[in-house]
């Protein structure tokens, strides 16, 4: 599968949503314990990742998300926010779990 384009706008896949591990947390501002919910699974993400995916909201581009990351961590160095990101969408949407 080819890697997103800066005009992709990556979102959740078909059958996908945002989930709590502890559903009695699930209510509770900032928890950390998000899961993305699949056919397959469920797989916890936190930090990176998560920040990643939930830009992935079907309105942001490619290149917004990576623009806001290089801001967000301007010590890291671009290039690689960028493709790391993509690698990352990229074996996510092997999984099914996002679109773009």
């Amino acid at each position: 599968m080819p890697p997103p384009e800066d005009s992709s706008q990556p979102r959740l896949a078909a059958g996908c949503r945002w989930g709590a591990e502890n559903p009695s947390a699930e209510n509770k501002p900032g928890n950390e314990e998000r899961v993305i919910l699949f056919p397959e699974g469920a797989i916890k993400l936190q930090g990176t990742g998560r920040q990643v995916l939930e830009r992935c909201d079907g309105q942001r581009t490619f290149a917004q998300i990576i623009a806001e990351l290089q801001a967000q961590f301007a010590d890291a160095d671009p290039a690689k926010i960028r493709t790391d990101i993509s690698q990352f969408l990229e074996q996510l949407r092997h999984k099914r779990i996002v679109d773009y």
